[in-house]
């Protein structure tokens, strides 16, 4: 596989992250709350690009942190910091605008949010291991 810069990898790892997403969210959220399909798509739509910027912001700081550690590899421990990271202030930029949106409590956007994360949490360690597995890891994680 040709090597990538830092930032072509960044942009192709999120792209390929938030078509997955889409593909996920837009269903889940019509069935979940008797949204029209239209409708439920474009909340995935924009819920989709507010991740994929944090995809690149947070990226960006993961590794400039990794590339500071004593030990450079991506141990399961790491990954699960990654995904904990990531989800977890995804969650805090989503559960208000799907509030706004779905026209729902705040504590049910945050109740349906936390059943997203869970499964989004396992999509994001398991899409970022086999994304290193296809396209070899980041300079910031070789020892």
């Amino acid at each position: 596989m040709p090597s990538m810069t830092p930032l072509q990898r960044r942009v192709l790892q999120a792209v390929l992250y938030e078509t997955g997403a889409v593909a996920m969210t837009g269903p889940i959220v019509g069935l979940s709350f008797d949204a029209g399909a239209g409708s439920s798509l474009l909340l995935a739509v924009v819920m989709s690009t507010i991740a994929l910027a944090w995809n690149y912001v947070f990226n960006a700081g993961f590794e400039h942190w990794e590339r500071r550690q004593a030990r450079r590899q991506r141990t399961v421990w790491r990954r699960l910091l990654h995904g904990i990271g990531f989800e977890g202030g995804l969650g805090l930029m989503l559960v208000p605008l799907m509030a706004v949106w779905l026209d729902i409590p705040l504590w049910q956007a945050l109740v349906a949010e936390i059943g997203l994360l869970a499964l989004f949490f396992l999509y994001a360690v398991g899409f970022t291991w086999a994304f290193d597995r296809v396209f070899g890891l980041p300079e910031s994680a070789r020892g």
